[in-house]
């Protein structure tokens, strides 16, 4: 089974510098989450990667704290910050279930292209859920590729060999239907969602700890 950790490590200054591929959805995700924030909330994002989403989310609350598996991306990330004059803002390297357990009592958890990653989504949503205060906030964007097209699935054949070969990550396949009954089923309700963007789907989700 491949490292993700060394994997991360190895991909950190890649990732640093890859484009966003499709910035208009990224653009209004960010809005989205952005409009539900409060200036005082404190933010938890889980696999925040270099920082750059947590560079621009934080202006917005009052503390927000990013983690991520490898520590090469949130070196990178601290370097970010550390020419901003954002002293609200803080990363640590942790895997996810470790970075949400460091915290509680959050105003909003935030996982970006993530939980696909994770070998047990439950057990992160579940430990989203105790984090959080009484109506606090889950916001997600993860890919359901089970809904991609058949060409994408073709490709996704092909993971399995790039990752004996340590060219690919652990990625789950999930429908937007079966990751939504995820997040009820973990005791929230959803209270915005969508699709952005549309094709392959990445399931952009608000959801209420009830």
């Amino acid at each position: 089974m491949i490292d993700q950790t060394r994997f991360w490590d190895k991909a950190a200054a890649k990732y640093a510098n890859d484009p966003i591929r499709d910035m208009a959805a990224y653009t209004y995700t960010l809005e989205r989450t952005r409009s539900h924030f409060r200036a005082e909330d404190t933010v938890l994002e889980i696999g925040c990667g270099t920082g750059s989403t947590a560079l621009l989310l934080a202006q917005s609350v009052g503390m927000y704290h990013g983690t991520d598996i490898s520590s090469e991306m949130i070196k990178i990330a601290r370097a970010k910050v550390s020419e901003t004059s954002l002293p609200n803002l803080s990363f640590e390297a942790h895997p996810a279930l470790e970075g949400i357990h460091a915290h509680e009592g959050l105003d909003a958890v935030l996982a970006f292209n993530l939980l696909h990653l994770l070998s047990d989504i439950p057990a992160a949503l579940d430990a989203a859920h105790q984090a959080l205060r009484p109506g606090g906030l889950l916001i997600s964007k993860t890919p359901c590729l089970s809904d991609a097209s058949f060409k994408i699935k073709l490709v996704l054949k092909l993971i399995p060999l790039a990752q004996l070969l340590g060219k690919a990550p652990f990625v789950q396949s999930f429908s937007v239907t079966a990751y939504d009954q995820m997040i009820e089923t973990a005791g929230f309700e959803i209270v915005e969602c969508g699709n952005h963007p549309a094709s392959p789907p990445s399931r952009y989700v608000v959801a209420r700890k009830i």
